[in-house]
């Protein structure tokens, strides 16, 4: 008798063990899943980059517990509203928001889900800080591609001293594009210029006739790291090539499709910075309002070969070629 019952209770206990572990024999927790949107702007050299960099890092973190739900814009701001929208439908763990309209769509969506932007210039621009301390003190985090404009100015000079007059050309409808224009009208006008003129498309329709009335009055074009001229960079050669007109762009990508030289930073180490950011956040319970802004640590003087020889700019020491397609 005492067996019998000995061997109820074990069935019992067995059957308590069964129900608590959800029928798991082993007995084994569930692995925990993470599912992040993805938000990109547009397809383009630098927010590719960021992108993989940033899928490569979470991958490394967390292996085949982490899914993407990848989404691309083609460069509409409404479309990036119904895909943060659609994210937050779907209740998301994370939103990586690639580009300015990508971060400020997100940020309109949610102030729940963690969101971290990349490949976004200037934080308080691009969310209408008044005090800037660093953090958002929101939901929001990420790392920024702002590369020293001082050191950009200062290439221009560098590289075109006897230049005077200096367009800057960009999309009117980027914030982030407006602030690197500002700031760095400001450090030409230190470094001596006078000439400086801002030349400002509404989208990639006016791109060809603004940047034809740029290179009919400037000697050189500064082009900062714009979403809208990345996209549009053969447009933008067509047209500066044959008049002349030499191109420095605030980014890789730009100065690979249209420009003579760069200062530019690595974009896919950038996205992989905040997939590690993404990776504290998810597992470690990092908490994103207290998280600073990352910048790239490291710049890279670069030249487009190509371009170069087809302007006949001889480019000093100190600049590396960059690998343009054939």
């Amino acid at each position: 008798m005492k067996k019998m019952r000995l061997s109820k209770i074990t069935a019992a206990a067995a059957a308590s063990v069964l129900a608590l572990t959800g029928g798991a024999v082993s007995g084994a927790a569930e692995e925990t899943t993470y599912q992040v949107g993805i938000c990109q702007l547009v397809q383009h050299v630098a927010l590719d980059a960021a992108t993989e960099g940033f899928k490569t890092a979470l991958t490394d973190k967390l292996g085949d517990s982490v899914t993407f739900n990848e989404q691309n814009a083609a460069g509409d701001s409404a479309t990036c509203a119904t895909i943060t929208n659609q994210f937050v439908a779907d209740g998301v763990d994370l939103i990586l928001a690639n580009a300015t309209a990508s971060l400020q769509a997100a940020a309109a969506a949610t102030n729940e889900i963690p969101v971290l932007g990349t490949v976004v210039t200037d934080y308080a621009t691009a969310l209408d800080m008044d005090e800037w301390t660093g953090v958002t003190g929101t939901n929001i985090s990420g790392t920024s591609d702002l590369a020293p404009l001082a050191e950009q100015a200062a290439m221009i000079q560098e590289l075109f001293p006897d230049a005077e007059n200096i367009g800057i050309l960009y999309c009117s409808a980027e914030a982030n594009s407006q602030y690197q224009a500002q700031v760095i009208m400001e450090e030409l006008k230190a470094l001596g210029y006078e000439a400086i003129t801002e030349y400002q498309f509404a989208d990639s329709n006016d791109v060809a006739a603004v940047t034809t009335s740029a290179c009919e009055s400037s000697d050189v074009l500064y082009i900062p790291t714009d979403n809208t001229a990345a996209s549009c960079t053969e447009i933008i050669r067509n047209v500066a090539v044959p008049a002349q007109v030499p191109v420095v762009a605030g980014e890789e990508g730009i100065c690979g499709g249209c420009g003579v030289a760069t200062l530019s930073i690595d974009y896919y180490d950038l996205g992989y910075t905040t997939g590690e950011m993404a990776a504290e956040i998810l597992t470690e319970g990092a908490d994103v309002s207290a998280m600073e802004i990352q910048f790239a640590p490291d710049v890279t003087k670069k030249y487009n070969p190509e371009i170069c020889e087809e302007l006949g700019i001889s480019v000093p020491e100190g600049y590396e070629a960059m690998e343009t397609e054939e």
